[in-house]
């Protein structure tokens, strides 16, 4: 019995060294096995005589009770200490700034958008909108485009079964709102509109704004005043601006415009190929036969309209270089947009 009580200290000086769970099962093994120490003991009662046998027996199990609860409890702690390391290890300061997580920002196109609205707004026009899936009447008919007019091909236009069409410009919004509204009007459409085109300065789809002013007395001077009004303001500089006679079928007489190029103040650089110009958009006195197709007198009434690129917009307010950046959706681009 003195060396059960011997053997017993020493099973309790090892389970309470044991710094991990396993280093305690094995412990446990060595002592409480099937041929650990304290089960030898049990074997060993053989030995003794009869009278003797019930107390050794009960002391021997009293002491593998023993070492099997300090076992047990120190499996407890064991595992307690375990969790607090790997909770110590992860733990996470909530009063810390987020890591990786930064405040979004607006697309350079729709932060040019909303600028662009925000302008004419100032100036007396309306923000109108349309579908996006149009008709050959409000797209094309209704607008002056003969029958056998290249903007209705296949290779420009992108075209449903039944005849049913992807908008290839927002003028389709001016149709609409004359016939719905009449005249006096003085609206401006931005909107996404498609063509069957992609290169660095052109996408199959991008955002143009088109303006409408439609009132008695309309002259092309207004039309000059607005636009030169408006590229000043957007550009927040002074700029010279210059209109070069064109052809579009829904205005007429019609012009290109254009303006002092950003970069260079006019005197010319690669990016106006040392013109000192840059083509910025289209502009004409409404056509009559446009009005007709409206439902408004050509007779009483006189309008102007003119259309530019949001996208080419942005790029010339942000030096951007490449249309395609602003839809390829790298964060490392629209990043630097956040704070303009």
């Amino acid at each position: 019995m003195q060396a059960l009580t011997a053997l017993v200290e020493q099973a309790l000086a090892e389970v309470g060294g044991c710094t991990d769970l396993g280093a305690l099962d094995a412990t446990r093994v060595r002592w409480l096995g099937k041929k650990g120490a304290l089960t030898e003991q049990l074997k060993s009662l053989g030995g003794l005589a009869a009278a003797e046998r019930p107390a050794a027996g009960a002391r021997i199990n009293e002491a593998k009770a023993r070492l099997q609860a300090a076992i047990e409890a120190r499996r407890e702690q064991l595992g307690r200490e375990e969790i607090e390391r790997a909770l110590a290890a992860g733990r996470i300061d909530v009063t810390l700034p987020g890591r990786g997580e930064m405040r979004g920002g607006l697309h350079p196109v729709t932060k040019a958008r909303l600028r662009i609205e925000a302008l004419f707004r100032a100036a007396g026009f309306e923000v109108a909108t349309g579908p996006e899936i149009e008709d050959d009447f409000h797209n094309f008919e209704a607008l002056n485009f003969p029958p056998n007019h290249p903007a209705r091909a296949m290779h420009d236009t992108f075209y449903f079964p039944g005849g049913k069409l992807l908008r290839t410009h927002t003028s389709p919004v001016q149709i609409r709102a004359m016939l719905e509204r009449g005249a006096p009007i003085a609206i401006i459409a931005p909107g996404r509109v498609y063509r069957c085109d992609s290169d660095m300065t052109h996408s199959p789809m991008f955002h143009q704004v088109e303006g409408l002013k439609v009132d008695e007395g309309v002259s092309f001077a207004n039309l000059k005043a607005i636009l030169h009004g408006f590229l000043q303001a957007f550009f927040e500089r002074d700029l010279a601006m210059r209109l070069r006679p064109s052809f579009f079928p829904f205005t007429e007489p019609s012009a290109e415009v254009d303006m002092s190029c950003v970069f260079c103040d006019g005197r010319g650089c690669r990016t106006c190929k040392y013109t000192g110009w840059l083509e910025i958009a289209g502009c004409g006195m409404v056509h009559p036969n446009v009005l007709t197709a409206s439902g408004i007198d050509a007779e009483r009434f006189s309008g102007y309209a003119f259309g530019a690129g949001i996208d080419r917009l942005a790029m010339l307010r942000y030096g951007v270089s490449d249309l395609r950046l602003f839809f390829e959706s790298d964060l490392r681009f629209l990043e630097q947009f956040r704070t303009l």
